[in-house]
């Protein structure tokens, strides 16, 4: 694996400036299709996206941190930053996010610290896959099947901790329920299978300010992280995960519409799950 400084020397260089920032591209240009290559979500109800805007294959480093492009080829640094108790910034299938090892309360406190967050406002994790979701909170109650369908995919399911959670009790402390993500998106899954371990994921914006769909929109919190990965300008819009609480048996509530309402609510009630009132 290239260091970030000897992956930058190995490369033709195309100068040019942001503001008055000064950055270089390689001579070539890439594409997203590698995060999005497939996009499946499950029953066939949700189709299929594509992207087909091509951006610079970009890996350089600025006063500000490490910028390199989310791909395969960057996640191990992806890990070895999350495994050293650091925050990075990554895309998903929905947002940019800031991401840490969630069971480590330093890591998930320079979250709170780079957002300017109360620690009393939630975080959501994020899981490699459908199957890792039962360390962390209570399936139980749930219809064989129904994750599967929702899950990789836009959608954020809140479920009940439990006591056997292997989350540490300083995430969302008071609280019995966590949200949970398995992103549509191979990079961000593979940092977490890497990492062998949960993700605590939330939005890569200061509280309270729009949502980011470039790494741009955040460029002014760059510093604070440890690399900043760059997938480009991401398609889904600011309206970020449907979020639905899935706690109690054979209910659901709808806590934030987010882009995949619809889609969601199909899948909840082909599993003859009924709105919550």
């Amino acid at each position: 694996m290239l260091s970030p400084s000897k992956f930058t020397e190995r490369l033709p260089r195309i100068p040019f400036s942001v503001g008055s920032l000064s950055f270089w591209c390689p001579n070539r240009s890439g594409n997203l299709n590698f995060l999005q290559d497939r996009r499946r979500f499950g029953c066939g109800l949700w189709g299929h996206m594509t992207q087909n805007s091509k951006q610079c294959d970009m890996g350089y480093i600025t006063k500000a941190g490490v910028i390199l492009p989310a791909s395969e080829d960057h996640v191990e640094e992806a890990i070895s930053a999350i495994k050293d108790e650091k925050v990075i910034a990554v895309p998903t299938d929905t947002l940019y996010g800031f991401a840490c090892d969630a069971c480590s309360a330093q890591a998930v406190k320079r979250i709170y610290d780079i957002k300017g967050r109360q620690q009393t406002s939630p975080l959501a994790i994020s899981v490699a896959d459908v199957s890792d979701i039962s360390r962390f909170a209570i399936l139980d109650h749930l219809p064989p099947g129904l994750l599967d369908c929702l899950l990789p995919g836009p959608v954020t399911v809140v479920l009940s901790r439990g006591n056997s959670s292997d989350l540490e009790k300083s995430l969302n402390p008071g609280l019995d329920s966590i949200g949970v993500r398995v992103p549509d998106s191979n990079f961000i899954q593979a940092i977490a299978r890497g990492c062998r371990s949960a993700l605590a994921l939330t939005s890569a914006n200061l509280s309270g300010q729009p949502s980011s769909v470039s790494t741009t929109d955040f460029q002014n919190l760059w510093e604070h992280c440890a690399y900043v990965f760059d997938g480009g300008l991401l398609p889904a819009g600011r309206a970020g995960s449907t979020v639905v609480d899935l706690t109690k048996p054979g209910t659901y509530k709808i806590l934030r519409p987010g882009s995949a309402r619809d889609a969601t609510v199909a899948i909840l009630e082909k599993f003859h799950l009924e709105e919550a009132s």
